[in-house]
């Protein structure tokens, strides 16, 4: 009975033993073993089992992928003067585990130091380049925003010398050599977005509304303008047209009064005194309606018509 407890209890200690000396690595990280707070040997990279001894010393497991660095939103000035809002973002890894370990001990911590080495060497590269630098990449040619005022679209299609591409890379070195003593590798380092603080940015709209509004003025003028264009021609065409008719109708009256006249100068020549008598009796009856009253001379050419009517 006594060597039967024996050897369980030898049984148990040789599992805490095991549970507590063996551990495993999964491929996607790496551990650090530490003895009384001292790391000893090297980082273990290799997944599978390993050994560490029990009760005395302690495994820091750590991720062997990259990481994400997601900064906040963070307030800058350019070289221009331009106030802005900067958000970055980055990938990173730990590449010294024991530096790590010792400098930060947790991932939590390196967030913490990221968020001063990043955003420091952000504001740095910011502060000395323009804001079109900043949000181009090359020399191409680009298509002016009539939206933006004339100095604003100057700017956009100024000549720049870094670009970008090259900004970006300026702070990711700068970051890589501050978090190199970390333990950390900084992978890469990226604008997330890139915008105007609230004021500039109101301001901003204000003068992009501006700006439509005069272009659209401008547009309303020369739309006038056209329009009283093309009212003038067709006055000018309307006259020329009612001169011409007119000029048409007056030759047609004369054309017309000249052949009446050639009638009447030969009927005068045929019987002038009918004809006589016949614009006579024209002018009373233009002249004359049924309550005129008409005093005739004895003399007159209608009286002796008139009486010789009277004789028959």
């Amino acid at each position: 009975m006594t060597f039967t407890r024996i050897f369980i209890l030898f049984t148990i200690l040789v599992l805490l033993v095991l549970s507590n000396g063996l551990f495993v690595v999964d491929e996607t990280q790496q551990v650090v073993i530490t003895r009384f707070g001292k790391p000893q040997g090297e980082a273990i990279l290799d997944p599978g089992v390993h050994f560490k001894w029990p009760f005395v010393d302690r495994t820091h497991f750590f991720d062997k992928r990259f990481l994400e660095w997601d900064g906040a939103s963070d307030q800058a000035t350019t070289a221009d003067k331009r106030f802005i809002w900067v958000d970055t973002f980055a990938r990173w890894r730990i590449a010294d585990p024991k530096l790590f370990l010792q400098r930060l001990s947790d991932e939590r911590a390196a967030q913490t130091r990221l968020d001063d080495i990043i955003d420091g060497a952000t504001k740095r590269s910011v502060a000395q380049h323009d804001l079109v630098e900043l949000v181009r990449s090359s020399n191409r040619e680009v298509q002016p925003d009539l939206t933006l005022p004339e100095s604003e679209r100057l700017s956009e299609l100024a000549e720049i010398h870094r670009g970008r591409q090259e900004i970006m890379q300026e702070i990711l070195k700068n970051s890589a050599d501050g978090a190199r003593d970390l333990g950390i590798e900084i992978i890469d380092v990226r604008f997330k977005s890139i915008d105007y603080v609230d004021e500039v940015r109101q301001n901003v709209y204000a003068r992009m509304v501006a700006e439509r509004q005069r272009i659209a003025a401008r547009f309303l003028s020369e739309g006038q303008g056209e329009s009283a264009r093309i009212i003038g021609e067709k006055e000018r065409e309307l006259k020329s047209i009612q001169s011409e008719a007119y000029r048409q109708s007056q030759e047609l009256i004369g054309k017309a009064d000249g052949e009446a006249t050639t009638i009447y100068a030969k009927a005068y020549n045929r019987d002038p005194e009918f004809y006589k008598f016949l614009k006579t009796m024209e002018t009373y009856e233009q002249t004359m309606d049924k309550e005129s009253t008409v005093i005739l001379s004895t003399e007159s050419d209608f009286f002796k018509f008139l009486n010789n009517i009277r004789g028959r």
